[in-house]
């Protein structure tokens, strides 16, 4: 079996942004995710270079247009090869196949009396490089690109008879509703083409940089018909026969949702010209806006994927973009939110399990586990459920729902840990076997979870499955074999720094400093180097009044302990408040906590946490506490809950 996917090429008339990369993340996801299922698959990318954007760029920059494209091919591979992008193949309009290609469709469609001479008139967006209808102007403004004035242009050059296939298209349409995805997009397409198609133009007049028609060579194939054949150009066709009967037609092209009537009405009905195949499926996502904001070069609103990836790595990003926004729909991009979900995704919940579980396997087991009795109930079905939820998302393209069933299995792994105590199995002799049949689950456990998640961040997953025991590299797991329960076996579990350290300020290290401190960095530091040195004052500025301090009789009046989150709620009516219900060794006790804006409650059951336990009772929004929980935090900044680097168990006493 085959699987041939694509994504939309992109204009080099500047750097790729974060909704352009967000395409090529999800696409490499899907490509991935194909991979691991056994299916031989090519990926697809690459610039589109015959844009006038990229030329008049090229001509700003006292560059000729095609060493111009040379180096932003060189940008944009470090791009994607910076976000781990796994393409097969990197297709550039410039190239000879690519024009071979051109000249061969363009030819079948005049020999077929679909395209001819004629005259054109109407308003031009320069940005899109495409003609826009008075009605589809917004006060007289191009809709995606408000900066923009079109032009009037009125022009003589060649057409394609768009118009002769407005009624095959609605037949196929018809005859294959999963031909455009979603269904909003597919409903939109529905309401072009019942309303009607015009002729469109394939050329342009007077310009001399893009690929000469066969037929009319001092015509230039117009961008749009141009693009859109690197499709097929990039596996062979006219080129490569054999090649291209293997591959074509493609099975998915992934493209924005402002580019989907080129892609499912212009391709289709120039391919029925060329009587070649069409596209499987054409999916149209949405837009990634910043801070509400639709990310756009021309609006200035853009953000650079390397920016971001600088911050925690590409994995985090990667599993941003394909977990918090709905595939098809429109998302949003901000730093708090990335920072949180960071923190809470990653440091609080996967990462901290895979630390704890690989600790706990090292010091209570000497790192081998192997199977000692009977599955914990919590992960006795959950996995092979999650696994065929998780296949069956992704099938459907639902990528954010292929990944929230995956973290139904981390959370179900730590109510395993929460309900069965390992530390505590470990203090039993007897125990030992209930122990090992407990830590082998939850290693397993986070193994399935490694599988699953690895189209989605793929060098995180790799390690985590190192981690975890497993010898094989990534390119040779499949679903079929490694993505379900495989409740027998060793495990050789080896433990490793922490995976994404949680974060205060957007990049792990950084300390929050405040506004003086910061005015006073010498030119060049960073804020993360105030964590590895302590920052000097000037001479000018007065030191800080000394603390008040007290003696060692006063301080062990605070009884500090360990304790173990057993539940956790919100508090009604309260944006910071979380109930706690704790196990101190001794006891078991409510605690309300100030946590609610850093932690999720389901991310805190079963963490080992420092109580003061001796503390008198009081209420807080009608609850009563009997403790405090300790949390540190600089400067009023996100409370981080104080930790340890190995298991302790509930009860003992914090010196």
């Amino acid at each position: 079996m085959r699987f041939y996917l694509t994504t939309a090429i992109d204009y080099v008339n500047s750097r790729p942004h974060l909704g352009t990369a967000y395409e090529k993340i999800t696409a490499d996801v899907i490509a991935r995710y194909k991979r691991l299922a056994g299916i031989e698959t090519h990926f697809v990318m690459g610039n589109d270079e015959h844009s006038q954007n990229v030329y008049k760029r090229a001509l700003e920059r006292g560059m000729e247009p095609r060493a111009y494209c040379d180096q932003m091919e060189q940008e944009f591979r470090a791009v994607w090869s910076q976000l781990d992008i796994s393409f097969d193949d990197f297709i550039r309009t410039t190239e000879p196949r690519h024009r071979t290609a051109v000249e061969k469709l363009a030819q079948r469609c005049f020999e077929k009396g679909d395209i001819y001479e004629g005259h054109y008139e109407g308003w031009y967006c320069v940005s899109c490089e495409a003609f826009k209808q008075e009605k589809d102007l917004v006060e007289g403004k191009c809709p995606l690109h408000p900066t923009v004035t079109p032009e009037w242009i009125r022009e003589r050059n060649y057409f394609f008879r768009l118009s002769k296939y407005r009624d095959r298209l609605l037949r196929h349409f018809a005859e294959h509703p999963e031909f455009l995805q979603p269904d909003v997009r597919r409903n939109e397409m529905l309401r072009l083409l019942e309303g009607g198609l015009e002729d469109i133009s394939v050329s342009r007049a007077g310009q001399l940089w893009g690929i000469p028609l066969p037929f009319a060579p001092d015509n230039v194939v117009y961008v749009w018909f141009d693009a859109l054949i690197n499709y097929a150009a990039a596996v062979g066709y006219g080129t490569d026969e054999r090649r291209f009967s293997d591959w074509w037609p493609a099975d998915l092209h992934i493209v924005g949702k402002d580019i989907t009537r080129f892609h499912t009405v212009v391709w289709p009905a120039m391919l029925m010209s060329a009587e070649l195949p069409l596209p499987k499926q054409v999916f149209g996502h949405g837009w990634v806006n910043f801070g509400g904001q639709r990310m756009s070069k021309s609006l200035g609103t853009s953000l650079d994927p390397s920016d971001v990836a600088a911050r925690f790595g590409p994995d985090p990003l990667r599993l941003y973009l394909v977990k918090e926004i709905s595939y098809g729909g429109d998302g949003d991009f901000t730093w708090d939110r990335y920072k949180e979900r960071y923190n809470v995704d990653l440091a609080n919940n996967l990462g901290n399990l895979v630390s704890r579980v690989s600790a706990m396997a090292d010091q209570y087991l000497g790192g081998t586990l192997r199977p000692t009795g009977d599955t914990s109930p919590h992960l006795r079905d959950l996995p092979n459920e999650v696994a065929t939820q998780y296949r069956h998302a992704m099938n459907k393209l639902e990528l954010h729902a292929a990944v929230a069933y995956v973290f139904r299995l981390i959370d179900a792994t730590n109510v395993h840990l929460a309900e069965t105590s390992p530390w505590l199995l470990a203090k039993r002799p007897e125990a030992r076997d209930r122990l090992g049949q407990v830590l082998f689950d939850a290693a397993e456990a986070i193994r399935l979870v490694a599988v699953l998640l690895m189209p989605v961040m793929p060098s995180s997953c790799s390690e985590i499955l190192s981690r975890m025991g497993e010898t094989r590299g990534p390119s040779t797991l499949r679903l079929d074999i490694d993505g379900h329960w495989r409740p027998d076996g060793t495990r050789t579990i080896r433990k490793g720094a922490a995976l994404w350290p949680r974060t205060e300020e957007g990049v792990p290290g950084d300390v929050r400093l405040k506004p003086d401190a910061q005015a006073r960095l010498k030119p060049g530091t960073t804020y993360g180097e105030t964590a590895a040195r302590e920052h000097k004052m000037d001479e000018t500025t007065a030191a800080p009044a000394e603390t008040p301090r007290i003696s060692i009789d006063e301080f062990m009046k605070v009884e500090l302990r360990v304790a173990k989150v057993l539940e956790a709620e919100a508090v009604p009516k309260s944006k910071k408040l979380l109930k706690l219900t704790v196990d101190t060794g001794t006891d078991r006790r409510t605690i309300v906590a100030g946590i609610a804006e850093a932690y999720q409650p389901e991310q805190l059951v079963g963490r080992t946490i420092v109580i003061v336990a001796n503390l008198q009772p009081a209420k807080l929004m009608g609850v009563e506490s009997n403790g405090m929980v300790l949390a540190g935090s600089l400067d009023g900044g996100m409370p981080v809950l104080i930790g340890f680097d190995r298991e302790v168990p509930p009860g003992a006493r914090v010196r």
